[in-house]
């Protein structure tokens, strides 16, 4: 069995900083269990565009405002509380946070830690490793 706390995992190497973006990846790769979850918040003001080419992703909005629009067809959905978005077709997408949105997300295949967008809007398949929680407390 595996217990982590959202609070501890937040001052470890499991939380990745970037400047539109903060995620607290709380299930990886190296836990066996076939995805990850992760808390992200989304900060107000932003816009990203996004396209999981390698990787499905579900994504609950937990708090916050925004919308997400598809590339493909240009279609806006608003985003608030209790909603989910699923992007089972490697969907190009732009996320829109009008407020600070927080999000319950599910990455399959499983990230591995300490990816980042790249260029293209994706996670790399396979990136750096979070290593062992233990060698990570701050």
């Amino acid at each position: 069995m595996i217990i982590r706390t959202l609070e501890r995992a937040e001052h470890t190497a499991r939380r990745v900083v970037t400047e539109s973006w903060e995620s607290t990846r709380l299930v990886l790769k190296g836990d066996g269990m076939g995805f990850s979850f992760h808390i992200t918040t989304i900060h107000p003001g932003h816009e990203i565009p996004m396209c999981y080419r390698n990787h499905l992703e579900s994504v609950f909005c937990m708090e916050g405002e925004g919308e997400v629009e598809t590339v493909d067809d240009g279609q806006v959905h608003p985003i608030g509380p209790g909603t989910i978005y699923l992007l089972d077709r490697h969907d190009a997408h732009i996320l829109r946070a009008h407020t600070r949105m927080r999000m319950a997300c599910v990455f399959n295949p499983p990230l591995n830690g300490k990816e980042v967008h790249g260029a293209d809007g994706a996670y790399p398949l396979e990136a750096e490793a979070v290593e062992d929680e233990s060698a990570l407390a701050s």
